[in-house]
């Protein structure tokens, strides 16, 4: 199934790697991080070359709902009183260095971008809308209480901040991508020090930069237990109503909601990668009942990175990794987080400072609540004694029924019911 951005957007494609290379600067992964570090790479002069083991943006970046915003869900309040002021002031400083760097790129690139209000709504609570909204003006962003009469529904309330954006995600990295050093179908299968084996060659190289959505290395950094995979879904309305801006609600189990042209985006049916969910047939039944008159023209899944703290890891792999960087645990904020990583990793390889460090540092405590249930979820699927088992680190896979696939509930690997590997962390096919 393809979103709508794969539907109308022409493909660009690139030869794979034939023979020896060397470079400066390996990036491992074609999606929106590995363009947009590709291409901050080359503009500051820095030799550097891309490989994707298959098309590049054929996999989450492809199915984003592309709503460039600095709001994501009621993260500061949590910031605030988990970090203090100060750090989540700095986690807001990179979301409007993203935003306005996305506006920068887009004057230049017709990407169907513009600026929407974005809106943050609650179902349940509006405490917790008014807790953010304070938590917002104390960092300085003008956020206001609105009634939120875009949508089908009534709310407990809903914030909203100004002039945030939309785009076609495919349209800006495609025309990007075109000048860029990218080798597709070039999957890297081993490290050996400073060099990467591929499928198609060997390249050497002095940095290392991880793209790949969830990391595909685990000797270094702990991700396997440091992160989980969250599923989601999209149909493509036409018929519906313009709600007038980019919503999302607090919860994670809530719908999101914008426009692109005619049509509505509608997101929701989430689950844990690898367990149960309201998957196409949650929104399939809203949309019947809110949308009567309009017609499904798209449908499509996506897969996000959660981290245990909310915040990207960004930065160093790992502790003894000098030469390799990473960047994942998006928490369904990859368009802004796909930015403040090609700026980070861009000043760390160049040798400037940078005032997000620290704060995205894949190195930072790992105490968190959330730590224990992915470890509870880890252990479950390695002692379940079913088959068939995952090639990442053997956990049992179960069968999702909405899209016809055997997926990780430990990591979040998903393979195609003949085996074919669909997502990572896994590299390899699931043996039949």
């Amino acid at each position: 199934m393809e979103s709508i951005w794969q539907k109308s957007t022409e493909r660009v494609s690139f030869a794979p790697l034939e023979g020896n290379k060397n470079t400066d600067v390996l990036i491992i992964g074609g999606g929106m991080a590995g363009i947009l570090c590709a291409d901050r790479l080359c503009r500051a002069g820095v030799d550097c070359i891309l490989v994707e083991a298959n098309h590049i943006c054929g996999g989450v970046s492809g199915n984003t709902t592309a709503k460039v915003t600095l709001t994501h869900g009621l993260l500061y309040h949590t910031l605030i009183r988990r970090f203090g002021a100060e750090q989540a002031g700095l986690y807001l400083k990179a979301q409007q260095q993203a935003l306005s760097e996305y506006a920068g790129l887009c004057e230049k690139i017709d990407c169907d971008y513009r600026q929407r209000d974005a809106f943050v709504y609650t179902l349940r609570d509006k405490e917790k809308v008014a807790r953010e909204i304070a938590a917002l003006k104390l960092l300085g962003v003008a956020a206001e209480s609105v009634p939120a009469e875009g949508l089908p529904f009534a709310v407990k309330g809903a914030l909203r901040v100004r002039e945030q954006a939309e785009l076609n995600p495919l349209k800006l990295l495609y025309t990007l991508a075109k000048d860029l050093p990218i080798y597709e179908k070039t999957k890297v299968q081993e490290l050996v020090g400073n060099r990467a084996i591929t499928s198609r060659g060997e390249i050497n190289f002095e940095r290392l930069v991880v793209a790949t959505h969830f990391p595909i290395f685990n000797k270094h950094g702990l991700y396997f237990l440091k992160m989980y995979q969250h599923r989601s879904y999209v149909l493509a309305l036409e018929g519906a109503a313009d709600v007038g801006g980019l919503y999302v609600d607090e919860n994670d189990a809530g719908l999101s909601f914008r426009n692109y042209g005619k049509l509505l985006l509608l997101g929701g049916g989430g689950h844990r990668t690898g367990k149960s969910g309201g998957c196409w047939q949650e929104l399939e039944k809203f949309a019947a009942k809110h949308y009567p008159h309009a017609r499904i023209v798209a449908k499509w899944a996506t897969q996000d990175c959660m981290t245990l703290d909310g915040m990207p890891y960004i930065g160093r792999y790992g502790g003894r990794t000098s030469d390799a960087y990473v960047a994942t645990g998006f928490n369904k904020w990859g368009m802004t987080s796909s930015m403040v990583s090609a700026m980070l990793l861009a000043d760390l390889i160049c040798g400037k400072v940078t005032p997000y460090q620290d704060l995205f540092s894949p190195s930072r405590s790992i105490w968190r609540p959330q730590l224990v249930k992915n470890i509870f979820h880890s252990t479950v699927g390695l002692l379940t004694p079913t088959r068939p088992r995952c090639p990442h680190l053997g956990c049992a896979l179960k069968y999702n029924a909405a899209e016809h696939s055997w997926d990780c509930p430990c990591h979040g690997s998903r393979f195609s019911t003949d085996g074919t590997l669909l997502n990572g962390p896994a590299t390899d096919d699931k043996k039949q």
